[in-house]
């Protein structure tokens, strides 16, 4: 048996679409769905964050948490907090964003190094008990994701109610 990866905290710059900063650990109890994106990455923009609004708005928020980590590793020139602000306003995603901190020893920022991604997007998949369940790179099929995430809400009742009922 494998040793449950935990998801660590995310280690932001600062947050958009919240009016306070999001804790992993503090989300316990739903399943938390966390999609990397840059606004220069061309999939990105026409997949994972349209996706990400899609789950966003067909879970209930007690169930399913969605936040997207926007994620600079390349670029970092031309980008700026104001051009994600600007992308926020014409795309219009109501889940909250958080801006992936900096590293300055490297040009993978603090978060997607913890959570070793690959690139943009990214979808992360974390359970109830902050456990990191699924771990994808690249484009996502909408029907899958949706299973995977109901399979993992379902899951997490049916141990609760399980643990209950042995009480």
């Amino acid at each position: 048996m494998t040793t449950p990866t935990y998801a660590p905290e995310l280690l932001v710059q600062t947050w958009f679409n919240t009016d306070r900063p999001l804790l992993i650990s503090a989300l316990r109890g739903r399943v938390v769905v966390l999609v990397a994106f840059q606004v220069l990455c061309p999939i990105s923009v026409a997949g994972a964050v349209p996706q990400a609004q899609r789950i966003f708005e067909t879970f209930e928020p007690s169930d399913v948490a969605v936040i997207g980590l926007h994620a600079t590793f390349e670029h970092h020139d031309a980008f700026s907090a104001a051009m994600l602000k600007a992308f926020i306003q014409e795309y219009r995603p109501r889940f909250p964003i958080a801006l992936d901190q900096p590293n300055p020893s490297s040009p993978i920022p603090f978060t997607m190094e913890r959570y070793k991604m690959r690139g943009t997007p990214s979808l992360v998949l974390i359970d109830r008990h902050g456990v990191v369940r699924k771990h994808a790179f690249g484009a996502v099929d909408d029907l899958r994701i949706g299973a995977e995430i109901g399979a993992l809400t379902q899951e997490s009742a049916a141990i609760a109610l399980a643990r209950s009922s042995a009480a």
